[in-house]
């Protein structure tokens, strides 16, 4: 506790001016991830207090953050999509979502996975960055212009034919769950189907109208008609919101440039009444755990997102311990990064209660932290409180935010979270793969795969598939190396060891001598299940000298079995010379030794080996 106060000054300031970086960020997480504002305030407060409080970095600030917003927007419309377009109905499936990815960090954290998430390769990270940036950045062009699909009359006219089908086939399932659903009571459906209203049918088709427009394909969709309905009010507020953040950087970082932006923006807007778009309103008091997402468990509606929730797991992990290392940098300390974890997870899983969006580490919070004097957990503690202070105090002035500065904000966000380093790096990156005519790189290959597939398609999915296609390239390159690197290659000629310059010179026609170099393996099979053509035809006896191959694979393992099981068919007898522990090992597992190769043909030496030659093979070749 004392060691807690020991930099109380410092913390106070470090955490007051974290926790006023925080704010506009934290509003502007909320609106994009679909639940709102509050949403992104309530993670940003109880994530910062505990993930503090339980974490592993002392000066760590820690809150909603880009890609853990963008993997949320997608759980969220998703979970949303699935429950007929009512958020309500949806909440508690998607803040369950939200409460077992923070007890898989939990998880991650106590199995001590912390040290593993290094290994993550650069290209897969880089291109799931760039892809945050792409999706924040085009997603916000709509409401930067001020246009929303819901409210595009002619847009939504054409989704009610559909939305008269998705009702119609509600009704016909709530029937046939009912077990009603028969040809004699039709009649219930036709009666059923007459009490839609009008209503009903304008909010399934406003439901549709904005599932269209969603994503990157469903904006780039609905751009065409959205340029053609500009709101040129919403995209005024949107500009000026990005000229100051970038403006006001040239004139000094001691203040936060978004910061500013949202109160010179906001303000200007509301004093002069102008008739713009607010942000949906900020309730006031104290937050409200929903503890709905406990009481209404259904394992049926979250089964479907248990791969989302450990995504989203790892996603913070990666996000936070990599603020945590330029943490560390800044400050020559060192992070424990499983308890790190251990107290993000507490932060997310308690914040979800509470109805907040997931998050992380976030690094520019925890520079402006350390700049401003934090040191000790004290000074996350405080950025948490002071968000909250904030709510409480000012929740019926922060509703009336444009939402088109917020937009403004987000698009600056999206611009920066962009890897640009990996992007500058693609055409100087050595091209190392062959794919028809085309010589590519794999490490570019990599990073665009996992840049298109999360931009268009499906984040956690892309992700996935980058690790397979790094992991493959990476066993390829390890096992190219190491075969070049080894003598398991078969049409090359042996070359005598300086221990054989004494082996009898009549029996070199009826003898061939095998050299491994190397560990055997999938990299290394297919060229020593070659061997069979390296022999001669003189020879009666094969000494496979195994002293230099370390390890041997399962797959190397299968691959000398066969080779020993051709040889044993032509009548050659096999001698194994110097087989190390683990080789030996794995041999004895599946019987080839002793059932192939007797414990009489192993030898430690190469001299009791040529000893055994001398005395069991005839020199069948006289000249």
């Amino acid at each position: 506790m004392k060691k807690l106060f020991s930099n109380l000054k410092g913390d106070l300031f470090g955490g007051v001016t974290a926790g006023i970086v925080a704010l506009p960020l934290a509003l502007a997480f909320g609106v994009s991830s679909g639940l709102g504002p509050s949403a992104g305030l309530y993670g940003a407060i109880f994530i910062s207090f505990f993930a503090a409080m339980f974490g592993g970095t002392n000066t760590q600030i820690s809150g909603p953050t880009a890609p853990m917003t963008a993997v949320s927007m997608v759980v969220i419309a998703s979970i949303v999509a699935l429950n007929d377009g009512n958020l309500q109905k949806a909440l508690p499936a998607i803040l369950i979502v939200f409460f077992l990815a923070g007890l898989m960090q939990v998880g991650l954290g106590l199995m001590g996975i912390g040290k593993y998430i290094r290994y993550i390769p650069y290209p897969v990270v880089s291109g799931f960055m760039t892809a945050i940036g792409v999706i924040i950045l085009v997603t916000q062009i709509l409401p930067a212009i001020g246009y929303y699909p819901k409210e595009d009359v002619e847009f939504v006219n054409k989704f009610k034919p559909h939305a008269e089908e998705i009702i119609l086939d509600n009704i016909l399932k709530d029937e046939a769950g009912e077990g009603i659903l028969v040809l004699e009571d039709f009649e219930e459906t036709i009666k059923r189907a007459k009490k839609t209203t009008e209503d009903e049918i304008l909010e399934e088709a406003k439901t549709l109208a904005k599932s269209e427009a969603s994503g990157v394909i469903g904006a780039f969709n609905v751009l065409p008609r959205a340029l053609k309905n500009i709101n040129w009010l919403e995209l005024a507020l949107a500009l000026a919101t990005i000229i100051i953040i970038y403006g006001f950087k040239r004139i000094t970082t001691t203040i936060p440039s978004a910061l500013v932006a949202l109160v010179v923006v906001s303000g200007v807007a509301y004093a002069f009444g102008l008739e713009y778009r607010p942000i949906e309103e900020i309730p006031g008091g104290f937050p409200v755990p929903n503890f709905m997402i406990f009481t209404q468990f259904k394992l049926s509606s979250v089964s479907p997102y248990i791969f989302t929730s450990l995504t989203l797991a790892l996603l913070g992990a990666i996000d936070s311990l990599l603020t945590s290392v330029v943490a560390d940098n800044m400050t020559k300390t060192k992070h424990k990064p499983n308890k790190e974890l251990v107290g993000q997870g507490i932060g997310n899983s308690i914040a979800a209660i509470f109805g907040g969006i997931p998050g992380a580490g976030a690094t520019i919070r925890t520079v402006v932290n350390i700049n401003a004097g934090g040191k000790t957990k004290l000074s996350g503690m405080i950025a948490g409180v002071m968000l909250l202070i904030i709510m409480l105090a000012l929740a019926p002035v922060a509703s009336q935010i444009p939402a088109a500065v917020l937009a403004g904000i987000l698009v600056t966000v999206g611009i920066g979270v962009m890897d640009y380093k990996g992007l500058k790096a693609i055409p100087s990156l050595p091209r190392d793969i062959t794919l028809g005519p085309l010589k590519l790189s794999s490490e570019v290959l990599i990073m665009l795969t996992v840049l298109v597939l999360s931009s268009v398609w499906n984040l956690v999915y892309a992700v996935g598939i980058g690790l397979v296609i790094a992991s493959l390239m990476f066993m390829k390159k390890m096992g190219d190396l190491t075969a070049e690197r080894s003598n398991v290659k078969s049409l090359e000629k042996e070359k005598a060891w300086p221990d054989e310059s004494e082996f009898p010179k009549n029996l070199r026609e009826e003898v061939f001598i095998k050299h491994i170099k190397g560990p055997l393996f999938f990299g290394s099979t297919s060229e020593f299940q070659a061997l069979a053509q390296q022999i001669p035809d003189t020879a009666s006896t094969v000494i496979i000298r195994m002293g230099r191959m370390q390890y041997m694979d399962q797959t190397g393992l299968y691959a000398l079995e066969d080779v020993l099981i051709d040889l044993s068919k032509s009548n050659i007898n096999v001698l194994f010379v110097n087989v190390l522990k683990q080789p030996r090992y794995m041999m004895e597992r599946v019987d080839i030794i002793p059932d192939l190769i007797p414990e009489e043909h192993i030898f430690k030496t190469f001299d009791e080996c040529l000893l055994w030659i001398k005395n069991n093979v005839k020199d069948n070749y006289i000249t």
